[in-house]
């Protein structure tokens, strides 16, 4: 497969899909209209999370290291991607909404910013997963930005790199038409800095002018895509860190069952060692559960309910950080952990619904959050685990 084969889109869904709401199709034109448009870019990153997350919780412990380690490293380049987006709507002088039910996307949903109609899941580890996730990451051309006389006839985005090279296009703009400490005013103590931010691929930056902010977009255009028509990202130029594939092709090697070698293109394929996967090392699941599918009062919807409150607290915890001290990232690390280990305990227990526990179908968490749980999160920050505070130097550890 070349990356200009379109993976298959599933159509084995019933449920209606999910709208994300995406910005006027134009280049944000002032500061209040950049501020909406990145933060559809968080609300865009975070949609990722739960899908990528559930494939890596479904692989049965012990089983598929490869696998799960490649979906961890993306996860966690996701949750810099989300950070990285916060810091750029704080530079200039917005404010990041993620402790919202309408920042959390019902699955399953429609994939935004794409001329065809793609639905996310939420997938067990396999081939159907992973054909969602290359439709997520895929390389292709990449559309001029609304107003370029190549899309006059278009009314609608074309792809998520159409929409990343708008909000470049608009800061670059506004740079020019306000000067750039006047675009880039917002409160620096709003930064999340590296010492706040746990260990993952790439380094989050603090923005402060429109330099910082061009190379926060670059980390989250090519850590997903590759550079032009390459298989890698360009970690070790901007970080000094070893080349590692983008997502896409992190996806595709494992599709594909073997790894790409240095010099292997998009067009070659993967050429080099192997990867062996066992299809089967998984716990099944229903993609479109939801938590009342399970019987009120059971194990199971106990279960399910309280990995959305801890999931709730993870959100409120991010917002915390985002919007008033950066120092509250260091609890999103022990927070992730308690959702692996709950995950954990979940998937391996059979579907309590006859029917899809013949089909050899497990429970699974549902990314389900509401006001309700919010609020009740908000109120239980003060107590968040991971608080204490770390030795000069040591930066927290991954959450996953």
């Amino acid at each position: 497969m070349t990356t200009t084969d379109a993976p298959t889109a599933r159509t084995d869904l019933t449920a209606a899909l999910a709208t994300v709401e995406e910005p006027p199709f134009r280049v944000p034109r002032d500061r209040a209209d950049l501020h909406v448009f990145l933060q559809a870019a968080l609300t865009l990153e975070h949609l990722t999370i739960p899908p990528y997350l559930t494939a890596m919780y479904t692989l049965r412990p012990g089983t598929n290291r490869p696998a799960f380690y490649a979906v961890r490293a993306v996860v966690l380049e996701e949750m810099l991607h989300l950070t990285l987006v916060a810091n750029l709507l704080n530079a200039v002088g917005g404010t990041p909404l993620v402790a919202h039910s309408a920042f959390v996307t019902g699955y399953p949903a429609r994939l935004p910013y794409s001329r065809d109609k793609i639905p996310v899941a939420l997938r067990h580890f396999g081939t159907e997963a992973l054909e969602t996730f290359l439709h997520i990451e895929r390389p292709e051309y990449v559309a001029e930005p609304p107003g370029h006389p190549s899309v006059a006839d278009d009314d609608g985005w074309t792809s998520i790199g159409q929409f990343y090279n708008t909000i470049r296009q608009s800061l670059v703009r506004l740079t020019e038409e306000l000067g750039e400490a006047e675009l880039f005013s917002g409160d620096p103590r709003r930064q999340v800095g590296p010492e706040d931010f746990y260990n993952s691929g790439g380094e989050v930056l603090r923005i402060t002018d429109l330099a910082s902010a061009l190379i926060a977009l670059r980390v989250v255009t090519e850590q997903g895509e590759g550079v032009s028509r390459t298989v890698y990202d360009t970690d070790d130029e901007l970080f000094g860190e070893a080349r590692e594939p983008a997502h896409y092709f992190r996806f595709d090697e494992l599709r594909r069952q073997r790894r790409y070698g240095p010099h292997d293109t998009p067009d070659s394929g993967p050429t080099g060692p192997a990867i062996d996967i066992g299809w089967d090392d998984v716990h099944p699941i229903d993609p479109e559960a939801k938590a009342a599918h399970y019987p009120p009062g059971s194990a199971v919807r106990r279960a399910a309910d309280h990995f959305n409150e801890v999931y709730a607290r993870l959100l409120c915890i991010l917002e915390h950080a985002f919007t008033e001290d950066p120092v509250m990232m260091r609890a999103a690390v022990p927070t992730m952990l308690e959702l692996r280990d709950l995950a954990g305990r979940l998937y391996r227990n059979p579907h309590p619904d006859p029917a899809k526990r013949a089909q050899g179908l497990h429970a699974s968490a549902t990314y389900e959050i509401t006001e309700r749980l919010l609020t009740h999160a908000r109120g239980t920050l003060a107590d968040a685990p991971g608080m204490t505070a770390l030795p000069d130097g040591v930066r927290p550890a991954g959450p996953v």
